[in-house]
């Protein structure tokens, strides 16, 4: 799952949202949480994101990122390990932007970019061949989703969707902001959004859990779709943690990735690429885990057979985020509508696994999945990381850039025949 890399941060925010944490104790025994009590939300833990410990797991937590972003000499240095594809090329596209999550073109080629706990949203220009960083919104509630559309720029923070109206001719003063939608909770963990706009201007995004794994309380554990007018509705259900998605060209069906939850072991449960074919969907959370895994404690008696399965599992604790069908044009033709996953990497794992950008190569049906590395290169040693992959977008040249949170930067990949 995407984890908070300034736990101080996160902290401040959920205390803002109106939660009061206190100290965990200094035990040496295992943790163990239990969120169907009125005390865990009374009095939530501070380390809400954590759960039940195993003792193959006992003492994991989250790495913390660096301060600030990486410098450049040292991101080129990094980039120099990044393994492709032979004919594909990648570089340092913009740096120094803090914790870059979710990106969106402007119609005019703004790159906006959200952030994590930087509370910022920004804007890449370019102007007689040199490329500029520019932070236009401050002070937002973990501004991770962004979209763009007819001039508008869409902001989604913890409990709230907001249009910029006229933003790419505003970024030296950007407007008052237009609620669009604000029924939404206020929980921190897991509430961070990302953004997937439709052929319509409708945005998908999943409303996640405030734990690890329980029983989902009223208003979260699934997808929200909200249409142009504000109005929201639910569309699929038992999706515990997604901040990744595209509309598959094909089909204008919604694909998401899913974080599967943490604490059963080093290697269960999978985390998930699914698709949306009918409203109402279920996709198991909190039952059964990767489409087959009852969960241990939670399962409830149910089938996991009666809920919809992924469209391919993709490993435990990879922790997908964004992700996008390939529609350009510069890579190989067979790289056409293949789905490329930015995986931000574990925490909840001795050695971890992603810091990577995959490759899916799937029918517009969801059969006939399979899964290879794309780029690989920012994990470095056993829980060491040069940078966390979490975004993708195409760009109009049929190049791709990828968002890292860890370093502050965004990359370009390219390809030449």
């Amino acid at each position: 799952m995407p984890t908070p890399q300034r736990p101080g941060l996160l902290a401040t925010a959920a205390i803002a949202a109106g939660l009061l944490f206190t100290a965990a104790p200094a035990m040496a025994q295992l943790k163990s949480y239990d969120s169907s009590r009125p005390s865990f939300w009374q009095n939530p833990p501070p380390d809400w994101f954590l759960g039940d410990e195993t003792e193959e797991q006992k003492g994991l937590a989250p790495p913390v990122g660096p301060a600030t972003p990486t410098p450049l000499a040292e991101l080129q240095e990094n980039l120099k390990k990044i393994k492709l594809p032979p004919g594909f090329r990648i570089e340092v596209w913009a740096h120094g932007i803090p914790e870059a999550r979710q990106m969106a073109w402007g119609d005019n080629g703004t790159l906006f970019v959200g952030s994590f706990g930087a509370t910022n949203v920004y804007a890449v220009t370019e102007r007689n061949g040199q490329r500029s960083v520019a932070t236009i919104l401050k002070g937002l509630n973990m501004p991770t989703g962004v979209a763009f559309r007819d001039g508008a720029l869409y902001v989604a923070a913890i409990n709230k969707i907001l249009r910029y109206d006229n933003a790419e001719r505003s970024l030296e003063n950007m407007p008052q902001p237009v609620t669009l939608y604000d029924d939404l909770p206020p929980y921190v963990a897991h509430g961070w959004k990302y953004l997937v706009m439709d052929r319509e201007g409708a945005m998908y995004f999943n409303v996640g859990v405030p734990f690890n794994i329980g029983i989902p309380p009223a208003g979260t554990a699934h997808i929200r779709r909200v249409h142009t007018n504000g109005l929201g509705e639910q569309v699929a259900m038992g999706v515990r943690n997604s901040v990744g998605g595209d509309i598959d060209p094909r089909t204008g069906q919604f694909w998401f990735t899913e974080n599967a939850r943490d604490w059963l072991s080093n290697d269960l449960p999978s985390d998930k690429l699914n698709r949306l074919e009918r409203i109402g969907t279920h996709f198991g959370y909190p039952y059964c885990h990767q489409g087959d895994l009852p969960d241990p404690k939670f399962n409830a008696g149910q089938n996991c057979a009666n809920f919809t399965p992924p469209v391919l599992n993709l490993g435990a604790h990879v922790a997908p985020l964004g992700m996008k069908f390939y529609t350009g044009s510069m890579f190989p033709a067979e790289y056409r509508n293949n789905v490329l996953i930015a995986e931000h990497g574990s925490w909840n794992r001795r050695v971890y696994q992603g810091g990577r950008i995959m490759r899916v190569q799937v029918d517009a049906d969801g059969k006939n999945a399979r899964q290879e590395v794309f780029a690989e290169g920012w994990l470095t040693g056993a829980q060491e990381y040069s940078g966390r992959p979490n975004d993708i977008i195409v760009a109009r040249d049929g190049s791709i850039l990828v968002a890292d949170d860890w370093a502050g930067a965004i990359y370009r990949i390219s390809y030449s025949r």
